[in-house]
């Protein structure tokens, strides 16, 4: 994968925040292409209970500034970067005030999911293709690891589709085990369709459910890697039936040559 650049974007990454199979891979896997000489960028939320001083999180003036429109309001896009120690790998935070600030992830200290999670999820995603676009950065492959980051696939097959600096970039989306119960907003798809995305390209956003919302993200991939061994037998058929091409649960010990080869022989 020398020379390869590889955008991941996740909803949770170590050392940032808690271990989990999302946050683990999402550090894992950029890890391995780093030391196989992989370009990579890491994109994730900077959730308010992400200790700055620690991490070191600093703003980057020349990218942060603009307004991203989310459901016809206007947002501020706040960017800043830290870096993994000993790893030499640059994690880029996506921040607004009115989404981020919160001192949680998902939820309240009362475990209710955030009533605007599905606008964070938007801001999310054009916040991360806005900045990769100012840095000018092509990627050949963006990853997409966590329920947050699914929009991303969406905006960039519909929103973001005349943007030539993409034109040859392909699209992989993880499938981990559900972390949430409910659903979303359930105005989401109107915002979504805000955006001009066509609501026959999004019909299962109609019930925002984590299912669903990872059906969304899976029908706007070019490649699918099943991440974890407890996604739901239905979501496993969606992707084996959905014809393309999808890498199996694997062993983690395993992953680092099933995800290389699943990337040079599927996705590249």
């Amino acid at each position: 994968m020398k020379d390869k650049r590889i955008l991941y974007v996740s909803s949770e990454v170590v050392p940032y925040l808690a271990e989990n199979e999302v946050s683990l891979m999402s550090y894992d896997v950029p890890k391995m292409i780093n030391d196989q000489g992989g370009q990579i960028r890491i994109f994730m939320p900077r959730y308010g209970n992400i200790n700055e001083r620690r991490h070191q999180l600093h703003e980057v003036i020349r990218l942060s500034g603009m307004n991203l429109v989310v459901n016809d309001l206007d947002m501020p896009l706040i960017i800043k970067v830290a870096s993994i120690p000993k790893e030499r790998i640059q994690v880029y935070f996506i921040d607004n005030d009115e989404y981020f600030k919160r001192k949680a992830t998902f939820t309240d200290e009362e475990g209710v999911m955030f009533p605007d999670n599905d606008e964070r999820a938007i801001f999310f995603a054009k916040g991360v293709v806005e900045t990769v676009k100012k840095l000018n950065w092509v990627p050949d492959i963006i990853h997409v690891h966590g329920w947050m980051a699914a929009m991303l696939p969406i905006y960039m097959k519909h929103f973001y589709k005349n943007e030539a600096l993409f034109s040859e970039t392909k699209i992989v989306t993880s499938v981990y085990s559900p972390s949430f119960e409910g659903t979303l907003n359930m105005g989401m798809i109107n915002k979504v369709k805000f955006d001009g995305v066509p609501a026959e390209a999004i019909a299962d956003l109609e019930v925002p459910n984590y299912e669903n919302i990872l059906k969304a993200s899976i029908s706007h991939s070019d490649a699918v890697i099943i991440a974890s061994n407890n996604v739901p037998s239905s979501l496993t058929k969606f992707i084996e039936s959905s014809g393309k091409p999808f890498l199996p649960f694997g062993s983690k010990d395993a992953f680092a040559e099933a995800y290389t080869n699943f990337y040079r022989d599927q996705v590249l």
